[in-house]
């Protein structure tokens, strides 16, 4: 596989080449990186037709993706897991006990675990389980985490319920939520 960076006007991309790929295809990663993989001897001036036809679909993409909270949070390894498992367990037990203050809950077990697609679960034994990962995240949504699990210690469901008591301590997350959802 070959790469290079090219820029055609506004869109600096990088282009890959696999003997493997059957046709052009665009990929935008978290990070804003716009990448082209395209079959090994494909003509790089279709490339950047199809690069500045696709200019209008591109660039709010990547925009999207560059303003996202979630940006800096890396893709799941073992490595990053065990560097950073001690530390995301360190902030959550902290957040944790300042949040109880308010709620006086009683849970059991905190774990700390490398999850593709949770930020956190709460079992109903009491045991709450926090994605390494929200170590990277910024501390408002780190906190609507924290204090969305800790809730389901006394309301194990979505209801208005529920979400009157995240509401109790994080009156804005339903934005916060809405970024979650949108990154």
């Amino acid at each position: 596989m070959i790469s290079r960076m090219e820029k055609f006007e506004d869109i600096e991309y990088e282009v890959k080449r696999s003997a493997r790929a059957r046709r052009l295809r665009v990929t935008i990663h978290r990070d804003g990186r716009v990448v082209a993989t395209v079959p090994r001897f494909f003509d790089l001036k279709i490339l950047d037709k199809f690069v500045q036809e696709k200019k209008e679909w591109i660039i709010p993409r990547v925009q999207k993706f560059l303003s996202s909270p979630l940006r800096f949070v890396p893709k799941s390894s073992k490595k990053d897991y065990r560097e950073n498992k001690d530390r995301a367990l360190a902030l959550v037990l902290e957040q944790l006990n300042y949040f109880n203050q308010y709620y006086g809950l009683k849970f059991n077990r905190v774990s700390i675990r490398n999850q593709r697609s949770r930020w956190g679960s709460c079992s109903k034994q009491g045991n709450l389980n926090f994605n390494y990962k929200l170590v990277f995240l910024p501390e408002e949504i780190r906190d609507y985490i924290v204090v969305h699990e800790l809730c389901h210690l006394q309301e194990f469901n979505h209801s208005n319920n529920f979400w009157y008591l995240v509401g109790q301590t994080i009156p804005n997350y339903r934005e916060i939520r809405k970024s979650l959802r949108l990154a």
